[in-house]
């Protein structure tokens, strides 16, 4: 093949070295707009996977550059002037005009022909079978072929400036530093012998207050080298082309055109807060070369199957620096958070490393951490700490938690799930096993399905209620099981459906209208849920006050029965919900509008339930912190709804999002809802829960240990396996009652025993 490589960085001159190794035939050109020695910013930074990649990928090269590597494996976290080391981690870092020329030497060696001072912006006045363009964030070939690539950029609000030092740093080194002008990040590795690659990065009005945007470069070194004056110790900072810059976000639909191909920066970004740029490209690299190589039908084949294996690799990163980014960008919000679990908080930001792998990776930090943990939650709980396992502390989430009187066992939530098998509202043996079963499954809540105030606000004709005495009874039933056998609490969700009522099962068909027998909806407005939707009325005051009394109904009822909490449902586009959000209310009354005036019934309601529920026992509320759709309920919003629900009363704030409207659009992923709660806790000051594709001990005990939420709401994992809780127990040593009935376990459960780190590393089964 003749091969054109636009760009003369890492990534299009190791793709050049692979595609040689793979066949000297090729005919491969790299065109760089700068000269050999021309480079900007100062080191890069490799995962020691990373590493092994390139090992795999061309041992010749992976020899020279590792010749040249600084290698540490621990991350010093400074903040509030105390230095927390982890360790166990595993970095690679090196000057990038080292690696540049490592590369160029590398490729010349192979027969690569390097054309420097050649800027190509059009692919067309190029002779070559393959042009792939690596021509960086601001790519000319991508902007020139924007119809056909799909990109998208995402500049964020931080500002940052890449700056060097001759500190040697030992470490990947975090500096979080307050001054007259707001707080400081900064981001340190070194890169050889005695330089450093030393990134300051702030908010906007931070940059603002302290003249940034009006500094040029040399301003800027002096004005750094005078605020981390005591972090230098006595060491000068170095400048190259460092200006004050936005991180941009960059994805693209399709990564191939014709015979043109996108690599690295032009195709992606991820915030340096997780790796750089250089790793990702020469990933990308490893992958492209590949796909040519192996045998696919045709060019085009070739390419698609690079961006079918590439892609998803490049959003799961994306994924992570996407929660890393928007940490840093809201550092401030953990200004009162004790530094042990600030630092903590840093270290599984982006849910890369959670608990359990950083256990593996430093278990005397993880012990620590732990330790506070325990700490803290017996003083809150007001109980003596339950004692266990390898080390006698509980993992995070076997501490307990008190709410008002009420004091769970642990901190794992059984998440609320609709069983659509009431009939005419009443629960059955249905919901006694569901339910019973995993309460003896040693979670420390379970939160009933959502149990509608009213026959006219179920969802469905299966929906679970609690308006008529034989829903009382019925409940009270699986109450009594509960409270009977295990060591659960449990919760009713009370909630009224509003415009996305009178709808099938789910296995009849989601969300689709009854075919027959439909009854009356009301909403703040007149809007169905979905095209094909039953029309709501818009409810008037007479309506306003009927509900309040049918959730006044409920809550008396649900005491009778035995709750030990209630949870009002102010979420997922239901009638409580449906007010909070523009995108479902647009009344003109008091009702209507302004947020302030949107949350007025909502709070009605829950003030009429606050009221009525025992002082002794706790009152939660589920919102939606987005409605995932631009120009519905945001973020912002859950933090001023929560803050007056904590006004009213509420002790914790359930912390979900979407399915407002049928047209949102969910970013998914692992744990993708948790930031919200982590937003909502910090920025409310309030207790939270947090939901959303958690399935791992390592999660939960991640999220509370880190401060992210107070407990941990399970759905699906719970509906695969009743005995979650338990199981995670088991995995982490932790002694765990069983019932009376269960007690022969005792005798055939492998015993537990631990093995050193380094050993085995963890759990032995005999």
């Amino acid at each position: 093949m003749k091969i054109a490589i636009i760009g003369g960085g890492p990534g299009g001159l190791y793709l050049a070295i692979l595609m040689k190794l793979a066949d000297a035939a090729h005919d491969i050109v790299v065109h760089e707009r700068n000269g050999p020695d021309d480079t900007f910013g100062f080191g890069v930074v490799f995962s020691d996977e990373t590493m092994d990649n390139i090992r795999a990928a061309d041992p010749a090269t992976f020899a020279a550059i590792a010749d040249a590597f600084a290698h540490w494996t621990d991350i010093h976290v400074n903040v509030a002037g105390e230095t927390f080391v982890s360790t166990g981690h595993g970095f690679s870092g090196m000057s990038r005009k080292t690696l540049l020329n490592i590369l160029q030497a590398r490729a010349g060696e192979l027969g690569v022909a390097l054309r420097f001072n050649s800027a190509v912006d059009d692919p067309a006045t190029l002779d070559a079978d393959l042009v792939v363009a690596a021509d960086g964030v601001n790519s000319a070939v991508r902007e020139r072929y924007g119809d056909a690539f799909g990109p998208t950029v995402d500049l964020r609000p931080n500002r940052f400036v890449w700056l060097g030092t001759t500190v040697p740093y030992g470490a990947f080194t975090f500096h979080f530093k307050m001054s007259e002008h707001g707080l400081w990040r900064v981001h340190a590795y070194r890169y050889s012998a005695g330089e450093s690659t030393f990134i300051v990065e702030c908010r906007e009005d931070t940059w603002r207050a302290a003249g940034m945007d009006r500094a040029d470069e040399a301003e800027t070194l002096a004005f750094c080298e005078a605020l981390f004056a005591d972090e230098l110790d006595g060491h000068r900072l170095l400048a190259n082309r460092s200006i004050w810059r936005q991180v941009p976000t960059i994805r693209c639909a399709r990564w191939h055109h014709r015979n043109v191909v996108l690599l690295g920066d032009a195709v992606h970004t991820a915030h340096f807060s997780i790796g750089s740029g250089t790793k990702l490209a020469m990933e990308d690299a490893i992958a492209l070369a590949g796909a040519l190589n192996a045998g696919h039908a045709g060019l085009g084949a070739a390419l698609d199957a690079y961006q079918a294996e590439r892609q998803p690799q490049v959003e799961s990163t994306q994924r992570a620096a996407q929660t890393s980014l928007e940490w840093f960008e809201h550092t401030e919000r953990y200004g009162d958070v004790a530094p042990l679990q600030f630092a903590f908080g840093l270290l599984t930001r982006s849910m890369r490393i959670t608990h359990s792998n950083l256990k593996e990776r430093d278990p005397a930090l993880v012990e620590r951490v732990d330790a506070w943990v325990a700490e803290r939650a017996a003083h809150q709980a007001g109980v003596a700490l339950p004692r266990g396992g390898p080390d006698g502390t509980p993992p995070p989430m076997f501490t307990p938690y008190r709410l008002r009187d009420l004091v769970l066992a642990n901190r794992v939530v059984v998440s609320p799930m609709c069983m659509y098998s009431a009939v005419d509202g009443t629960p059955n043996d249905w919901h006694l096993v569901h339910l019973g079963s995993r309460a003896l499954g040693g979670a420390g809540l379970v939160i009933t399905e959502m149990t509608d105030v009213s026959a006219d606000g179920r969802i469905s004709p299966g929906c679970a209620g609690m308006y008529e005495d034989a829903h009382g009874r019925a409940w009270k039933r699986v109450v009594d099981f509960v409270h009977a056998n295990s060591a659960a609490k449990i919760c009713v969700q009370l909630a009224h459906a509003g415009r996305k009522g009178s709808t099938k099962r789910l296995w009849e068909g989601m969300d689709e209208p009854l075919d027959d027998g439909n009854w009356p909806l009301i909403a703040p407005s007149p809007i169905p849920y979905k095209p094909g939707s039953q029309v709501p009325q818009q409810m008037n005051r007479f309506d306003m006050e009927q509900v309040i009394m049918d959730f006044e109904r409920a809550t008396r009822m649900a005491d009778e029965a035995g709750f030990d909490m209630v949870e009002v449902h102010l979420a997922h586009g239901y009638l409580l919900g449906s007010f909070l959000s523009p995108l479902t209310n647009v009344r003109t009354d008091e009702f209507g509008g302004s947020l302030e005036n949107r949350m007025t019934f909502p709070l009605e309601v829950f003030a009429a339930v606050r009221d009525l529920w025992p002082q002794h026992k706790p009152v939660s509320a589920r919102i939606s912190a987005t409605d995932w759709k631009q120009g519905g309920f945001n973020p912002d919003d859950a933090v001023f709804v929560a803050r007056a629900l904590k006004a009213l009363g509420c002790d914790i704030v359930d912390v979900s999002a979407g399915q407002t409207v049928d047209d949102d659009a969910p970013v998914y992923g692992r744990c993708f809802q948790t930031p919200f709660s982590d937003k909502v806790r910090q920025e409310a000051d309030m207790p939270t829960m947090t939901v959303g594709n958690i399935s791992s001990y390592g999660d939960v005990n991640s999220i509370v240990a880190a401060g992210r939420a107070d407990l941990v709401v399970l759905a699906r994992a719970h509906l695969y396996d009743p005995y979650w809780t338990r199981h995670a127990a088991f995995e982490q040593g932790w002694p765990l009652a069983w019932p009376p009935q269960y007690r022969t376990l005792d005798r055939y459960t492998p015993r537990m025993e631990w093995s050193p780190r380094g050993s085995e590393g963890g759990v032995k089964r005999t």
